[in-house]
């Protein structure tokens, strides 16, 4: 693929693709920003190369995650504390959670669903999230998630599985659900 279809491609793609980076960087903006541009360095510069094996979205997803996971690493290793690491975490999921300053009851019930579903869902473990976030807000099937997340397709099934069966049983929890 030439330079003007890459960058049609990605253009194209950008808005689901902020969305996953989002999700592969635990929600903060900064960071899923930092990882988008540096995929599309990777992909502009030809360091990362699309093949045609797959859907283009799929191996984009797929550069996304890997790039957002070594944005990880990098700064894993700069911040060696465990205790600021972990406040860090709590100060994301609390920035996560919807504000429910609406004046309409309606609004505030729905505002207060979603926070309850955001922080279950920030509760289930990584692959389990993303094989749910990618499944449901990008719609893609189980073996195009399996193909993003560098898993087999039996592992994301199971993945997609449990994450489905502890969701529910969070949101029962919550008094939310049959």
């Amino acid at each position: 693929m030439d330079e003007h279809g890459l960058r049609e491609q990605l253009e194209k793609h950008h808005s689901e693709s902020f969305g996953w980076a989002l999700c592969c960087c635990g929600r903060d903006r900064v960071r899923a920003e930092e990882a988008l541009q540096r995929t599309y360095l990777k992909v502009l510069e030809n360091k990362a190369r699309f093949e045609g094996r797959g859907s283009f979205k799929t191996w984009l997803f797929a550069v996304i995650r890997t790039t957002a996971r070594d944005e990880r690493r990098r700064e894993a290793l700069r911040r060696i504390g465990l205790l600021r690491y972990e406040a860090h975490s709590k100060a994301q999921l609390r920035a996560v959670q919807p504000a429910t300053q609406t004046p309409a009851e309606q609004s505030v019930e729905r505002a207060r669903l979603q926070a309850v579903f955001v922080t279950a869902l920030a509760k289930l473990p990584g692959r389990q999230r993303q094989t749910l976030q990618l499944v449901f807000y990008h719609d893609m099937t189980l073996a195009e998630a399996a193909s993003v997340m560098g898993v087999s397709l039996g592992s994301a099934r199971t993945h997609y599985e449990r994450a489905k069966a502890a969701l529910r049983l969070r949101l029962g929890a919550e008094g939310i659900g049959p």
